[in-house]
């Protein structure tokens, strides 16, 4: 099995490219930035919104792994070139080729004005997008590309709403968002294989967590991590969360903020 990888030089493909590692699998490695391929990788260089290198990247392929573009708030004109149309090429390149499934990276960006339910439940999968910036347009705009080319084409498309992923949470707004690099592996894995169109929250099944994993779940994901080992430290460092401040009471937190500064 080939898996082509797009963004395999940034944090999270350099997080999960170990981690997927297997046994008769090709990790067919894309970026813009050069690095060096491992045991079971190949490496092709390929801007995303370069149709000619994205349709010779993607020969051979059985799926798609989308991490590519640009990953943090830029101006419009870079987002549009490297998420949005990055983001159609890349999905009428795997069409054409006859590729089945694709995971891609979405964000909860996209629902970022979304806030805490106030009866204490989750927030529900597939909550109707609410960006909190250019970059979640950009994720908004991803899922639909998805749900288009799944209704259309029939391929095979999970989009995952990654929180935020690292080897621990950094601060106590974390410990709600986190999902670990191991959990995010069995996330992507059980996308590589779902059938259908997807939406899904990429968070760790921690005490804290206030986004749902029921879709997660239903595609047969089993998080096994939680960010609760890192509680008592990150508060007694960082006092306990308010959860009526907004970067604990919206998804997007400080993103939601006028110039990251004040309130709107």
């Amino acid at each position: 099995m080939r898996i082509l990888m797009t963004g395999a030089a940034g944090k999270v493909g350099t997080l999960l490219r170990p981690r997927l590692a297997r046994e008769g699998r090709t990790l067919r490695l894309s970026d813009i930035q050069p690095i060096e391929p491992g045991p079971g990788e190949e490496w092709v260089t390929a801007d995303l919104a370069d149709p000619d290198a994205v349709a010779e990247a993607m020969k051979g392929v059985d799926a798609v792994l989308h991490l590519g573009g640009q990953s943090r708030e830029h101006p419009w004109a870079d987002i549009l070139r490297a998420n949005i149309e990055g983001t159609q090429v890349l999905m009428e390149a795997a069409y054409r080729e006859g590729v089945e499934h694709l995971v891609l990276m979405g964000s909860h960006h996209a629902a970022g004005y979304h806030t805490r339910p106030a009866d204490g439940a989750d927030l529900p999968d597939y909550a109707f997008p609410r960006p909190d910036t250019f970059y979640g347009v950009s994720k908004v705009v991803m899922e639909a590309l998805g749900s288009l080319y799944h209704d259309r084409f029939g391929m095979n498309v999970t989009v995952i709403r990654l929180g935020t992923c690292n080897e621990g949470p950094v601060d106590t707004r974390g410990l709600a968002t986190w999902i670990s690099a191991d959990d995010l592996t069995r996330l992507v894995e059980a996308g590589l294989t779902a059938d259908g169109y997807h939406v899904v929250w990429g968070v760790s099944d921690s005490p804290r967590r206030w986004w749902s994993l029921e879709e997660a779940k239903a595609i047969g994901y089993v998080s096994h991590d939680s960010s609760e080992p890192f509680a008592a430290a990150l508060i007694a460092e960082q006092g306990e969360p308010d959860l009526n401040e907004p970067l604990h009471h919206r998804a997007g937190g400080i993103f939601t903020l006028n110039e990251l500064g004040g309130k709107w």
